[in-house]
């Protein structure tokens, strides 16, 4: 018995660990090696993949006969049956085109692009290492349909079918299924803390809403970033990138870009990986010393207000300064008739002056993989961390200085649900205001009653000994600059220290931040289950914290705390009406609640035809809707100018803030200064174009009340028309949409009265308006409030892509959109859409992946119409501008590496995205990547 117990037991440890062995090599058609292809054993998670000759060995612990199945992004997958151990299989895949590379963020399930029911773009792992871009993420230019604002070096902000600003809360930018939106800021800083090269398994990006599946926040576009698995993509890998940047303001400057990946594949059940990136360089100069107001003025204007120059926007009337000084008797009795009634501002600081430029990213991300069955079941952890430097333009230039993001992730996924809690927490670091930098410089060296003061004096002075208007304001401005800290002295660099890490804007410029946001959701699909059609069903929560004390939103008294939830399902059901015609039909509807509004549903119905396989006809009506942002409704930020106040309910009360009144006033109301909140932004205001009138003219029926409302969530209706197909060795891919949107969500430039009503029934005893009085003594405040247009906003455009291979095997694309904004601003003035967008745009690529044996190159066009750029920072127009950039590359097998040269806007035709920013020059790099398969 002993004996048949041991046969049994031998029998059993060798049937249990029974191996089969196959290797071989993949190759495209043309008989080149295909690194990183897949090869996985069909009903099972079980595979490897190419190394960077073809080459690969799979092992399982199965008997044959059983079924592999080989894919390549780009390349048409094959299944080849295992029927001996041992076995040499040796793959060529045929190259198809883009149309056949699958996406799942279309309808949050594996499909062809050609089969998508709404427009989709995708840059892959070919894409990629084709680009003539830096890296990747700027490559994302070069798809129809996208803009990429240049707030900086290493701040890039997406836009897709307009109304953008570098702050794009209509976008969302999710990595490995993460929104990795700053909570701070409540928007992503591009890829400053995002993957790495090496990590990057592809790329997408979804134009227009998808609230029905992605949530509040997919309003105007999603982009998709996906990482390799550790258990399909183990090994090292990793790239460095040298190079220089070069602009005519800041020269030429070094520039280095390395990342690496490891990643170990343990056992079939535990798989983990790390990477890590650095990025250092010099920031674009933003040197332009232009008007900021567009009122043609220059540094000899007394109230000149420069784009890139700081501290010149304390501003204020010498008349009202004079009279002030009259009643102290600081002034001879009737001296203030011998000066103006005209602004003049303090003199500024340009921004070299008060940053470094440094350009720096250090992140690195970790993740443990487990899967306990050996199948698709799989337990992640992922932990991401990001460090950098920056430049970001929101109300005011910010030098974002050793900003730190994390975010930690739990899922448990397989192919048919997933479940997943993250949990992002930021914290501004040394980050500062420039503008404030500037101000309080300025006033460290000596207040501002004291400086106009001593204006107004050396006015009165100059005009008595007989000077003109011009001679005496010179002369006035040389009086107050006396002893000015200049750059570069050690009074300078005191107060500048000083100011940069004071939280209090009356007198430094430093924000502070510590904010979190709690995010989980959950789907699971349905199809393995149900025959008739495929079902999911999901939903998510998210709740905020935010905590600036005090320095960005309106929590002084202690964090901000709020929540959302939503759920949503899909169906999607193929029908085959004919031979040569299917129909594929998708509906899916969405349900957010925020607890400080209404809920609403979000359907969105889709309709595909697909033609002799050839063809594919869509069409879609979808709706979107977008909570007001963190910032939309907390914030409370002096940005000089005007102080930003957010909508909530409960937010215009809590920014207090105390006045000085003028002499005037302080007779009018009994006291010299008063506390004054937000809410005569939103229940007592005038239009601030209203005002400007009635400065010019006198007459108080010019002033129009604004009173904003309080802000409500924004919502669009979307049609969509698209048409994909292949034509002759062509491939077309075209769309047209139409969006309508109701409660648009956008900001109010509105001036609140320190004392009177906007409705004029409060007078003084000779009849005259409190209010009126308030604007003419110079006794308000100018707010930007956030709020919803009554006017319709409506947006519309179309993209074409064509691409084909000509001569032969060389890859030529190019595609054109078009974008029109349909809004009356004539008679909303006041009302800002930030529409941002060029109406024309042509992009075009030529290259050859394989030009001669290893050998391939790229170049890459694009050409933006002008357009007006309209942002809290400023206004004004962004000229026409055409970039080329190239690259060539030198695969070497026996290195295992890929060597590349490449240069961006090789034309050194300098341009900006934006008002306000700098310059964007030239970049030339060289590059090696090893080992990236």
């Amino acid at each position: 018995m002993k004996t048949i117990l041991k046969l049994f037991t031998m029998l059993f440890c060798v049937v249990s660990f029974a191996q089969t062995t196959v290797k071989g090599k993949i190759t495209d058609n043309t008989g080149l090696p295909l690194p990183g292809a897949n090869i996985v054993v069909v009903g099972t998670s079980s595979g490897t993949v190419s190394d960077f000759d073809g080459n690969y060995t799979l092992t399982v612990d199965q008997d044959p006969p059983f079924s592999i199945r080989v894919s390549y992004t780009g390349f048409e997958a094959q299944t080849v049956e295992i029927t001996t151990n041992d076995q040499t299989v040796d793959v060529t895949l045929q190259e198809g085109n883009t149309l056949d590379e699958v996406v799942i963020s279309a309808s949050r399930t594996p499909e062809r692009i050609f089969e998508s029911p709404v427009t989709v773009e995708r840059f892959g792992l070919k894409e990629i290492k084709n680009t003539a871009s830096v890296d990747f993420y700027d490559g994302l230019e070069n798809l129809k349909g996208v803009d990429i604002n240049t707030n900086s070096l290493t701040f890039k902000s997406i836009n897709t079918r307009g109304f953008a600003t570098f702050a794009n809360t209509r976008f969302m930018q999710l990595v490995d299924g993460m929104d990795n939106s700053a909570p701070a800021l409540n928007f992503p800083l591009g890829n400053l803390l995002g993957m790495t090269e090496t990590d990057v398994l592809s790329v997408e990006l979804l134009p227009g809403a998808s609230s029905a599946l992605y949530g509040a926040n997919a309003f105007n576009g999603i982009l998709f970033m996906r990482s390799k698995n550790p258990f399909d993509h183990s090994g090292i890998s990793g790239y460095i990138k040298r190079g220089i940047t070069s602009q005519e303001a800041a020269g030429d400057n070094p520039y280095t870009d390395l990342g690496i990946r490891m990643a170990y594949k343990f056992s079939e059940k535990f798989a983990a990986k790390v990477n890590f990136g650095y990025l250092k360089g010099t920031d674009w100069f933003a040197v332009n010393e232009d008007d900021k107001l567009n009122r043609g003025l220059t540094r000899d204007d007394p109230d000149y207000d420069g784009i890139n120059v700081y501290g010149d926007e304390v501003s204020t009337d010498i008349n009202g300064v004079a009279l002030l000084l009259e009643d102290l008797g600081l002034a001879p009795p009737g001296s203030s008739a011998l000066v103006p009634s005209q602004n003049v501002s303090r003199t500024g600081y340009n921004e070299r002056d008060l940053t470094n430029y440094n350009a720096e990213s250090i992140k690195a991300d970790w993740g443990l993989f487990f899967r306990p069955w050996e199948n698709d079941f799989e337990i992640q952890y992922v932990g991401k961390v990001g460090s950098g430097n920056t430049i970001y333009q929101g109300a005011n230039r910010y030098n974002i200085k050793n900003f730190f993001l994390q975010q930690h992730k739990l899922e448990i996924r397989n192919d048919n649900f997933f479940v997943r809690g993250y949990v992002t927490e930021d914290k501004a670091g040394d980050s500062y205001d420039m503008v404030f930098t500037g101000i309080n410089i300025n006033r460290a060296w000596k207040d501002d009653q004291t400086w106009f003061g001593e204006y107004v004096a050396a006015y009165i002075g100059a005009t008595l000994g007989g000077a003109t208007n011009d001679q005496a304001h010179s002369t006035a401005r040389a009086a107050a600059d006396t002893g000015r800290y200049l750059p570069g002295t050690p009074e300078y660099e005191a107060a500048f220290n000083r100011s940069v890490n004071d939280p209090d804007l009356n007198t430094g410029s430093k924000f502070q931040d510590n904010s979190k946001i709690y995010h989980a959701d959950a789907n699971y699909n349905f199809g393995d289950m149900i025959d008739f059609a495929e079902i999911q069903v999901g939903g998510s929560y998210r709740r905020y914290r935010l905590n600036s004390f005090g320095t960005i939103y309106t929590d002084t008294d202690g964090p901000i705390n709020y929540s959302e939830v939503g759920f949503y399902t899909q169906l999607q059901r193929s029908l085959e009406l004919s031979d040569n015609v299917e129909l594929k039909l998708t509906g899916s509807v969405r349900y957010d609640k925020s607890e400080l509004f209404d809920g609403f549903f979000s359907p969105r119905l889709s309709a595909g035809f697909t033609i002799n396989d050839n063809h594919n006809i869509r069409a879609s009506f979808q709706t979107g809707f977008r909570n007001p942002t963190t910032q939309d409704l907390y914030i409370g930020l002096d940005v000089g100018r005007a102080i930003l106040v957010g909508g909530a309910p409960d937010n215009p009360a809590r920014d207090v803030r105390n006045y000085d009144l003028s002499a005037n006033g302080t007779a009018i109301v009994g006291q010299s200064n008063i506390d004054f909140d937000g809410t005569g932004a939103y229940n007592n205001s005038f239009f601030a174009n209203s005002v400007g009138a009635f400065s010019e003219t006198g007459n108080p029926a010019a002033l129009e009340i604004a009173n904003s409302n309080l802000a409500q969530p924004e919502q669009v209706s979307s049609f969509e028309l698209g048409y994909r197909g292949k034509l002759d060795g062509i491939i077309v891919d075209a769309s047209a949409y139409y969006n309508k949107y109701q409660d648009f969500l956008a900001n109010e430039t509105v001036i609140a009265p320190f004392y009177g009503d906007v409705q004029l029934s409060q007078t003084l005893p000779g009849g005259t308006p409190l209010a009126v009085a308030a604007i003419a003594n110079g006794d308000f405040q100018a707010y930007q409030t956030y709020t919803n247009s009554d006017e319709e906003v409506n947006s519309y455009g179309a993209a074409i892509q064509v691409s084909t291979k000509v001569l032969g095997d060389f890859d030529l694309s190019a595609n054109y959109t078009y974008a029109k904004l349909d809004f009356d601003v004539q008679q909303n003035p006041d009302f800002r859409t930030n529409f941002n967008t060029p109406e024309h745009k042509v992009k075009a690529s030529f290259g050859n992946t394989e030009l001669f044996k290893n050998f391939g190159f790229n170049v890459s066009w694009r050409w933006s119409d002008n357009y007006f750029w309209e942002a809290s920072f400023g206004d004004g127009e962004v000229p026409a501008y055409h970039v080329l950039d190239a690259q060539i590359n030198l695969r070497v097998p026996s290195l295992k590496s890929t060597f590349k040269a490449g240069a961006t806007n090789l034309l050194q035709d300098e341009y900006f995205t934006a008002f306000g920013t700098g310059l964007i020059g030239s970049q030339y790099y060289v590059s090696w990547t090893i080992n990236n398969l």
